[in-house]
């Protein structure tokens, strides 16, 4: 089962304001980028952000699961939280400033 397209437009419209984000199609589901780091992706309508130690202190109570099988394990942010987007925003940001300092 792949993403819906829909989930894709719902979950941009939840992180404008977080930075510059985008999605970018891949294999059938997405990557999801904040300021041109790739944060995460979206798989069967999941989105999944990779863990940082900082994500991880924010949100101690998130699932760590694979997005597909093989992949390392990264943060499940489950639907209901989307509509959180003062939390979310947070959590996407400072992913994105550890993953760029990272590099």
């Amino acid at each position: 089962m792949s993403t819906d397209p829909k989930t894709i437009e719902l979950l941009m419209d939840r992180l404008a304001g977080a930075g510059e984000i985008h999605s970018r199609k891949m294999f059938g589901e997405y990557g999801i980028y904040c300021d041109g780091v790739f944060i995460g992706v979206v798989c069967d309508d999941n989105f999944h952000l990779k863990p940082t130690r900082q994500t991880q202190e924010m949100a101690p109570e998130l699932e760590l699961a694979p997005a597909y099988s093989g992949a390392k394990p990264s943060l499940v942010i489950p639907p209901e939280r989307w509509d959180d987007e003062d939390w979310l925003h947070g959590l996407v940001t400072a992913t994105a400033v550890a993953l760029a300092k990272s590099r």
